[in-house]
């Protein structure tokens, strides 16, 4: 793993690259102090991970993030941000870390980028995802909420209102989705606060997720509330599937399985093969890739990349993957893999998992437009 650090003492202080060279023999750890310098190191040979601080002597960051994009497309790209950074930043790189840099979150955000390149070894696939000029960005609406749940059990449905109405945009969407055949409950929504104590938290941030992944528009090929409304489905289907203990991270992968096709260039799993090219990378591994940019928990990741073959998981036993293979493939009307089913001894849960899907597609093909 090859990591370089760009910036000076004031937001990369060398006790914290030390500490990051020390925690891994096979972790080879660089500093450059300004953008011209880190530019040569990168021309001259490939980086895994790049950490660049808030401001740099000799030029923008989102300079430098572009030239790291054009020579070596494969770099994962973190920002270290004191403030609000310029809208460059936010759409060229991949995760972000806020000053002071903690020492934590540091070595969990390289860790966790070594994880998912272990898990998705392609180098062409992560080249491509590299070179595309602009992802859809983390949805910082929803972090903030999970965070605010994570760190206050006892947050109210008030707070939780006040804290979605900070975006108007995601808030309408949020409120148009409450009020959807398959949420609501026959009374008309009007307001943030009575959504969230009709809906309860847990379908809350799969709204709020829904709302921000699908708005992003790189492609005008696709029907973004049709998937939406499909991710809706499997995500509530993967939520009935699992025990609670897993549930949210079920419902949350299921929702966000088809994620790769909003990215350019990609290929539809789903799709005819002769309609599109052969060597496009697919949308499961694509979509799994930018979820591990994002910094999402690894079992959400490996459930994405797999879930239409689940059998290449990790785990051997039903979880994670295995709901959301069943779930999105129910919530598209395709066939399940009874045969891994079998296996894992659900197979007999199968004709009731069906039956609720058929009622949740129902409910969303009777939904306008």
């Amino acid at each position: 793993m090859r990591i370089l650090f760009v910036g000076g003492e004031d937001s990369l202080p060398s006790d914290l690259i030390d500490l990051v060279s020390d925690m891994d023999g096979s972790w080879r750890v660089q500093r450059a102090a300004d953008g011209a310098t880190a530019t040569s190191l990168i021309a001259d040979a490939p980086q895994d991970v790049v950490v660049v601080a808030p401001t740099l002597p000799d030029m923008p960051v989102a300079t430098l993030f572009g030239q790291v994009r054009t020579l070596r497309p494969e770099t994962s790209r973190i920002a270290v941000i004191g403030g609000q950074p310029p809208v460059r930043v936010l759409s060229l790189a991949h995760r972000f870390l806020p000053m002071p840099v903690d020492e934590a979150q540091l070595l969990e955000a390289i860790g966790s980028l070594e994880e998912l390149r272990e898990l998705l070894a392609d180098p062409t696939l992560r080249e491509r995802i590299g070179q595309i000029e602009k992802l859809p960005s983390p949805p910082q609406t929803y972090l903030a909420l999970a965070h605010a749940l994570e760190a206050d059990d006892d947050s109210s449905a008030n707070d939780i209102a006040q804290l979605i109405s900070r975006d108007p945009a995601i808030a309408a969407k949020v409120l148009q989705l409450c009020n959807s055949a398959y949420f609501s409950a026959g009374r008309t929504i009007t307001d943030l606060r009575s959504a969230v104590t009709r809906l309860g938290m847990a379908t809350m941030r799969d709204l709020v997720l829904a709302s921000e992944v699908f708005a992003h528009a790189a492609r005008s090929d696709l029907d973004r509330p049709a998937m939406q409304r499909r991710a809706l489905v499997a995500s509530q289907l993967a939520r009935r599937i699992l025990p609670e203990s897993s549930a949210e991270l079920g419902a949350t992968a299921a929702l966000l399985a088809d994620i790769g096709l909003l990215l350019p260039g990609i290929r539809d799993e789903r799709a005819p093969a002769d309609t599109q090219p052969a060597d496009a990378p697919g949308h499961t591994e694509a979509g799994a890739y930018l979820l591990g940019l994002w910094g999402l928990p690894m079992p959400i990741i490996e459930a994405v990349a797999f879930q239409r073959d689940p059998g290449r998981a990790g785990t051997r036993s039903f979880w994670i993957t295995g709901a959301v293979h069943v779930a999105t493939a129910l919530a598209a009307a395709e066939p399940v893999r009874e045969d891994y089913l079998q296996r894992t001894g659900v197979l007999d849960r199968l004709e009731g998992w069906r039956a609720h899907a058929e009622r949740l597609r129902g409910l969303e093909e009777a939904q306008p437009a």
